[in-house]
């Protein structure tokens, strides 16, 4: 199972409400990702947002910074919005990337969770679905073949054409952030695509009907059985102590949640909540290291997990925070996660 790293880049808010400025938060991204390569973690995803309290934007510009300063971690995006964005410029930044950081980057695409994006680049709202179906399979063709002709609804029809540059080992590695819904998971194992599911909230161990059936349609589509992969990404914070590290990263953490929340017509979120979140059946992987070892384990024997992504930055942590959660992931959760999974 590969561990890795997720973040969006959440800016750190003041005890007044002043959100820091984003280019401070780019530049700590950078020094935080050099940590997770240094430390042997094997990914890190960058999701991207356009609004007041993300610093991203653009993930593969920041992933390019990273590849100055890395050398062996994967660097993709969680998530491209590929509902807003043209497939072939989405695929020549990637490619891009992956020439710059020899052959370590990945796209994860998936529709989002917010639509911003969409009247900033003039789609409408009520193509949504079609706009990602329509999208990924231009997508999908770009990088599979270099010369391209297709048609669509959605985008100038592409005749005879070349698209430049060319991923470093011919294709790029592309996975789907994929909801909830049946849909979702037969769709990807349809495509052959390695799915990821946000799991944010309940208990996780109500999402294997959804990983087994995606088993069964990859079964189905007579995809190989070894090119199977299927991940988590869950919200996680580390200490030294687990309730010392709960109780300094909750007021940061539901702060965000609430900002979040009042958008989308949520209850308060309720230290209650938090902790439950915490415990054995919850999603929220904050505390200590022997803690978040024993439900990652847990998950991957439940899931049939081959990836973890630790997403770390939700409410906006403090730069010197993060770096020990990052420190604390790589020196004593990764190893020991390792050695018991025989890695």
């Amino acid at each position: 199972m590969e561990l890795g790293v997720g973040m969006f880049g959440d800016l750190h808010v003041e005890g007044d409400g002043k959100l820091q400025p984003a280019h401070q938060r780019l530049q700590e991204l950078v020094e935080q990702i050099k940590l997770m390569d240094e430390l042997g973690l094997d990914f890190f995803g960058l999701g991207e947002h356009h609004r007041p309290e993300y610093a991203v934007s653009v993930p593969e510009m920041v992933l390019a910074a990273a590849a100055s300063v890395t050398k062996n971690i994967r660097l993709g995006s969680a998530v491209s919005v590929l509902s807003s964005s043209d497939p072939v410029r989405l695929y020549q930044n990637f490619a891009t990337l992956d020439g710059l950081s020899g052959g370590r980057a990945e796209l994860m695409v998936g529709r989002g969770s917010f639509t911003e994006s969409f009247p900033l680049f003039g789609y409408n709202l009520a193509d949504y679905d079609t706009l990602f179906e329509e999208k990924l399979e231009l997508l999908l063709q770009i990088n599979k073949e270099a010369r391209i002709n297709w048609k669509g609804k959605h985008r100038a029809a592409l005749v005879n054409q070349e698209i430049f540059p060319r991923a470093v080992k011919d294709a790029l590695d592309i996975w789907i952030a994929v909801g909830g819904t049946p849909e979702s998971v037969v769709r990807a194992a349809r495509l052959g695509l390695p799915v990821i599911f946000a799991i944010i909230g309940g208990n996780p161990a109500q999402f294997q009907p959804l990983f087994d059936y995606y088993r069964r349609g990859w079964q189905h589509f007579e995809h190989p059985a070894e090119k199977l992969q299927a991940g988590v990404h869950m919200h996680c914070f580390f200490g030294t102590d687990s309730q010392q590290t709960a109780d300094a990263y909750y007021p940061q953490y539901a702060a965000q949640m609430n900002r979040i929340g009042r958008q989308r017509g949520w209850a308060p979120y309720q230290r209650q909540q938090f902790e439950q979140g915490r415990g054995p059946q919850g999603a929220l992987l904050i505390g200590e290291a022997n803690e978040a070892i024993e439900k990652i384990l847990y998950l991957q024997e439940t899931l049939g997990l081959t990836r973890f992504a630790a997403h770390m930055d939700v409410g906006g942590p403090a730069h010197l925070d993060l770096m020990k959660s990052i420190e604390i992931y790589g020196t004593k959760i990764a190893p020991k996660v390792r050695e018991a999974l025989g890695k």
